[in-house]
């Protein structure tokens, strides 16, 4: 009961702040006044979305499966490079190097090439997704696998363990937390790289949306498109973090902060004086010398 109580302030928090925001946004509007195809209300964007909710809902699913796909395709690839980077000397000399070059390439830079190699269907948009994603996994995935005891590799070694058994039962569940901070992250860059390549080559998604409506100047549904991948991003990151919970209970992490309380330690017969009884002053001061 007490876990339920706490989700539910948790969602509650939520909530409380992102509808005071949008009532500062919606304050801010009626006292400034500015037009509206440069800040529209946020009583304008509701009821833009509901003028045409059909367009809003299809492109928002087509950018969903997208950064699902392209997150899926992150996270398995992520963890089994980190593996190999663990594992093999070779691939921690040139597959982390390329990763880490990749990573410090602008993917904006990079999403023309993927759509000449692939087109301009859903494959350049995934790849894209996948180049932004697949980092924090697998740096997160090798922090998590090689910050293992030391002493326990050692015993599991001495008890004739293969090293699958040592990775599958040790390294990979001490790996868990990290992966799922490196998941946190990446749900997000997936999100950014699908919007990345629906701005580059799409004809749908929500960045398609958002680039089509500024070149008109349809300020109310641009922010139509970016409320719901506000939401989106919010919901999906939320997702992950509920999964972590459910994964690992287990974990410092997922405590809380509340600690139990542990019993206090109960006085030795012979010693401590029956409940209701007085200690002599003398007897007092011998017992705190």
């Amino acid at each position: 009961m007490p876990k339920i109580i706490q989700r539910f302030e948790r969602v509650t928090s939520i909530v409380l702040v992102l509808v005071g925001a949008i009532l500062l946004w919606e304050i801010g509007v009626i006292v400034f006044r500015p037009m509206e195809f440069i800040l529209p209300a946020p009583s304008v964007v509701v009821v833009t979305f509901f003028e045409a909710p059909s367009y809003f809902l299809k492109h928002t699913l087509y950018t969903l499966v997208i950064t699902l796909t392209g997150f899926a395709i992150s996270v398995i690839a992520g963890v089994l490079c980190a593996i190999g980077i663990v594992y093999s000397k070779f691939l921690d000399r040139t597959l982390y190097t390329l990763l880490v070059a990749l990573n410090s390439v602008p993917k904006v830079a990079l999403a023309p090439l993927f759509v000449i190699w692939m087109g301009t269907n859903s494959e350049p948009k995934i790849a894209i997704a996948i180049a932004i994603a697949i980092f924090p996994i697998v740096i997160d995935g090798v922090l998590g696998l090689r910050s293992v005891d030391p002493d326990m590799i050692d015993l599991a070694r001495t008890s004739r363990a293969s090293p699958v058994q040592i990775l599958m039962k040790i390294r990979f569940p001490n790996a868990l937390p990290s992966i799922f901070a490196g998941m946190k992250v990446a749900i997000s860059f997936a999100l950014i790289g699908a919007i990345v390549g629906e701005f580059v080559a799409g004809e749908i998604g929500l960045g398609h949306v958002i680039l089509f409506n500024q070149g008109m100047f349809d300020t109310p549904r641009v922010f139509v498109a970016l409320a719901i991948l506000g939401l989106l991003g919010t919901v999906l990151f939320y997702s992950v973090d509920l999964a972590e919970r459910l994964v690992l209970p287990w974990h410092v992490s997922q405590r809380g902060g509340h600690q139990s309380k542990l019993p206090e330690p109960a006085a030795e017969k012979g010693n401590a004086p029956a409940e209701g009884s007085s200690v002599p002053p003398s007897l007092r001061a011998q017992e705190d010398a």
